[in-house]
């Protein structure tokens, strides 16, 4: 079988054009280098070298190792080096969905930064079904999400609380309403997010229950042009009131009083329960977030 050490000694041959010079480079003796050729043309039953008259000159079968030969070296080497980094600089794939992506994953990612020197982050935004599936699979290490959650195979902790607001724009009708009740909700346009995002899923629901139906005119996972179309006056929508701050101080979306609801959720970090994270990041989350609560039964 074609080892490394054969595959390194063939090369360093062929580069030194003697058997010895490749020997001296190599700090072994010549008979070991000798041996490892005959071992490979013995094996591959192809001659790698011509001999004449004291001198080596490689054959063409020779040629074609050299080029199979260079690719495995430089890829195992790769690997021997990015697994060696990989022992002292962890990379950690963080989900986040889309409203958490945009209001809080960003700082949480700095301080982590800050924590864990030399930490290699990558991040998924998508929404909450998504990348609850994305943790279950082993494709994200952990994810900060807000919404319900289906698994009992997660471990989830809080680390703050939001609010799902209904707003307009400025000019909406139902703006410039002192209070409001989810009946008069019914027949209004809606600026929707995708099926599976938590803010679809808590406030739809409500509604639903209370039998309110609203026209879905968009399906959209971006949520600045769902607030750039309610500007516009295209329809209400359902959103954190974390993603809408500037926009409210600027008078350009207004949050419906509606009166008694209340739709308060957490954003919660989860990670699956077998998960084994690197020590150092699981001290930075036992500083950042709350005591865990119990899976959901």
């Amino acid at each position: 079988m074609t080892t490394f050490r054969h595959l390194k000694i063939f090369i360093t041959v062929a580069e030194c054009g003697t058997m010895r010079k490749a020997a001296e480079v190599l700090y072994i003796s010549q008979p070991s280098v000798s041996q490892a050729i005959s071992e490979l043309e013995e094996l591959y039953q192809v001659r790698l070298f011509d001999r004449l008259s004291r001198r080596i000159y490689i054959t063409e079968a020779g040629r074609l190792l050299l080029s199979y030969a260079r690719q495995v070296i430089k890829t195992t080497e790769s690997m021997e080096e990015s697994m060696q980094r990989a022992g002292t600089m962890p990379i950690v794939r963080i989900g986040g969905s889309v409203t958490v992506g945009t209001v809080y994953l960003g700082g949480l990612t700095k301080r982590l930064e800050e924590a864990v020197p030399g930490i290699d982050i990558r991040i998924t935004v998508d929404n909450t079904a998504s990348v609850e599936r994305q943790v279950l699979t082993s494709e994200l290490d952990l994810a900060v999400v807000e919404g319900m959650l289906s698994s009992e195979d997660l471990i989830r902790r809080t680390v703050c609380e939001d609010e799902l607001v209904m707003v307009a724009g400025r000019d909406h009708p139902l703006s410039a309403a002192r209070s409001l009740t989810l009946e008069d909700l019914q027949g209004q346009a809606l600026i929707s997010r995708e099926a599976g995002s938590s803010e679809r899923n808590q406030f739809e629901q409500l509604m639903a229950d209370r039998n309110i139906r609203m026209t879905k005119k968009w399906h959209c996972t971006n949520t600045e042009a769902i607030k750039t179309a309610v500007i516009e006056g295209m329809g209400i929508a359902i959103l954190s009131r974390r993603l809408i701050t500037r926009e409210e101080a600027a008078d350009l979306l207004r949050v419906l009083p509606l009166d008694p609801v209340s739709v308060r959720r957490c954003f919660k970090l989860i990670v699956h329960k077998d998960k084994v994270l690197p020590q150092a990041v699981r001290a930075f989350l036992e500083s950042e977030v709350l005591p865990e609560e119990p899976p959901a039964t």
